[in-house]
């Protein structure tokens, strides 16, 4: 959006307004999924994950997803088959035997500008004040008409350069996201059979350490 800025020299008065406008609708889709998002009791979703890092290579996972509140989410996959992210409230747990075979890691939340792995809380809290947000285009997925915007970080703590968004327009929920972390890998996360406000218990968000299993904290 500031290239764009730069050319006002050069633009006919309606590409100047067609600049103009980019933006702010930008802001009004993250500002729209946020407060839906901020007034739900529990999202769900199957998700499916592709990370590519130019050390690790690709990988690959899928599982359900189920989030209640910043500080309670449960990632548990069926491949790999057993690995989970929990956050229960007050600890983080990280079990993930395919690279860390005998171990799960015991972790504070944490706190101040992010939450972990809670990755759409990190987009839609208060986007319109920490993020510089663009829209790029609307698709179509699945019969859905998806708004899809970019979310540039005014935080340098925050763990991303950049991320973009898929937007469902009639709910308002997200249905995908792509983030460039700082260590130079690339995430995508997308969601199916997305479901809210389902009753869930604190069951949900409690891990329990398998047998044989040592606790390392940090």
């Amino acid at each position: 959006m500031i290239h764009l800025v730069l050319w006002l020299g050069l633009l006919g008065p309606g590409l100047l307004r067609s600049a103009q406008d980019t933006l702010p609708r930008g802001v009004d889709v993250a500002q729209r999924a946020s407060a839906t998002y901020q007034q739900l009791s529990s999202f769900q979703a199957d998700f499916q994950q592709v990370i590519d890092d130019s050390m690790l290579g690709t990988l690959r996972s899928r599982g359900r997803l189920i989030q209640a509140g910043t500080s309670k989410l449960a990632m548990r996959f069926t491949e790999p088959a057993g690995e989970a992210i929990v956050l229960d409230g007050q600890r983080v747990w990280v079990y993930t035997p395919s690279t860390t075979p005998g171990q799960v890691l015991r972790l504070p939340i944490p706190s101040g500008p992010t939450f972990g792995p809670n990755v759409l809380a990190w987009l839609l809290d208060r986007p319109a004040e920490r993020y510089d947000i663009g829209y790029l285009r609307s698709e179509t997925l699945e019969g859905l008409t998806l708004d899809v915007i970019s979310l540039t970080p005014r935080d340098p703590d925050l763990p991303f350069t950049r991320a973009v968004l898929w937007i469902d327009r009639a709910s308002a929920l997200p249905r995908r996201v792509e983030i460039k972390e700082r260590t130079g890998a690339d995430r995508t996360l997308s969601l199916t059979r997305v479901r809210t406000n389902v009753p869930v218990t604190d069951a949900t968000f409690r891990f329990e350490v398998p047998p044989g299993v040592r606790i390392v904290d940090q």
